[in-house]
């Protein structure tokens, strides 16, 4: 459909490909007691409380319902009403979010910078997982601690362009090396995790399957240094060991390697574990160092999108507005990688959400956002794919 003007947050959800949407909702008969409320219908609106930073239904609806006509620009007949949006949320399958996610990493993957900052050739991931508090009286399936409900996000990123590549939503006593253990990384890949994730079976599969990890060590592990190396600069010590404490050599036989570094910026040692044999000390080093941008995606993830208060309180429904962020943080991805303006996320989030049904072009305002938009008897075409 050619529209002769389009608003921002309709260029948007053009980058979602309809066709294989459409394919998405028709396997996981998403519609099979649709009554007119169509899962595109509630997909944009569940973008919308992301990207608008709603804060309840009622601001969704609302929000939509000012629009003054602009919803057949989004594929969208009229907006929702909280009831209607409510049962969707509540009963439409969240798996139909989590297959439209890994459609839109596909794209995200493409257009994304190729390789990460680090001088080495093997793909980076590091693994970490965040606790999203939930109040245990409104959301009572959610057990967490005695009084306390929460549940889970458990997080792979992968550092070529910074990408969620895998995500799961669990309770929050769902242990982190569980999920882990689920994981397939590719050979030769690089897995960077905190101490959380300490598993010698674990570590041990990985070495005989040629992944490579570096996390903290263990303050109790009892090892015999097999053979120490030079160290230099902010590497204090490079020491090949093998594990010899009760039952950790019988769960992990192989030689590791055990880094000590200097943290200038909190003053204090840390102490490595890898399997990583082939890297420098200090790539070791560097390596556990860029942990630290899992830690900034979650706190970008929670402080700019909807993941710390929910439209709805069904774990179904918790879990499609969870899936509606990352998709949204994807889509945020891709205009950041198109852009030559040097946007941070916060900037980015907060300057689109006051300009969500402004009529630009998209990528001409993502480049140059304050330029005065030219005024004509005619403004640009723009061909939009709605299906």
């Amino acid at each position: 459909m050619i529209l002769r003007h389009a608003s921002l947050f309709s260029q948007l959800l053009a980058l979602i490909p309809r066709d294989k949407f459409d394919r998405l909702v028709v396997q996981h008969k998403a519609e099979a007691r649709s009554k007119g409320f169509s899962s595109w219908d509630q997909f944009v609106a569940m973008l919308f409380c992301q990207v608008a930073q709603a804060h309840s239904l009622r601001e969704i609806v609302m929000g939509l319902s000012s629009t003054l006509g602009k919803l057949v620009h989004l594929g969208v007949k009229e907006a929702p009403k909280r009831s209607t949006l409510s049962y969707a949320n509540e009963h439409r399958p969240w798996e139909l979010y989590q297959d439209l996610f890994a459609v839109v990493l596909q794209r995200a993957q493409a257009e994304g910078p190729k390789g990460h900052t680090l001088r080495f050739k093997n793909p980076l991931y590091s693994l970490d997982a965040t606790v999203i508090d939930l109040c245990l009286e409104v959301f009572d399936w959610a057990h967490f601690r005695r009084t306390k409900g929460a549940v889970k996000l458990h997080l792979v990123l992968d550092h070529e362009g910074y990408l969620p590549t895998f995500a799961l939503v669990t309770e929050g006593k769902r242990h982190e090396v569980k999920v882990a253990r689920e994981l397939a990384f590719p050979e030769g890949a690089v897995v960077v995790m905190d101490k959380g994730y300490n598993d010698y079976a674990l570590f041990s599969n990985w070495c005989e399957q040629g992944i490579n990890f570096v996390t903290r060590m263990k303050d109790n592990a009892v090892y015999d240094v097999l053979e120490s190396k030079p160290a230099s600069g902010k590497v204090l010590k490079d020491e090949l060991i093998l594990l010899t404490g009760a039952r950790a050599q019988e769960r992990c036989p192989h030689i590791l390697r055990r880094v000590v570094v200097w943290d200038d910026e909190h003053e204090r040692e840390i102490v490595l574990l890898t399997n990583a044999h082939q890297f420098a000390a200090s790539t070791i080093g560097k390596i556990y160092k860029e942990r630290w941008q899992i830690e900034l995606f979650f706190k970008a993830l929670k402080q700019n999108l909807r993941v710390k208060t929910f439209v709805g309180t069904s774990a179904n429904a918790l879990k499609i507005q969870i899936w509606t962020a990352l998709i949204a943080m994807l889509l945020l991805k891709i205009m950041r990688f198109r852009s030559t303006f040097k946007w941070s996320l916060s900037n980015l989030v907060a300057v689109l959400r006051l300009n969500l049904f402004t009529y630009r072009d998209l990528w001409t305002w993502l480049n140059d956002p304050f330029e005065t938009p030219a005024t004509g008897p005619e403004p640009q075409q723009l061909e939009l794919n709605f299906g």
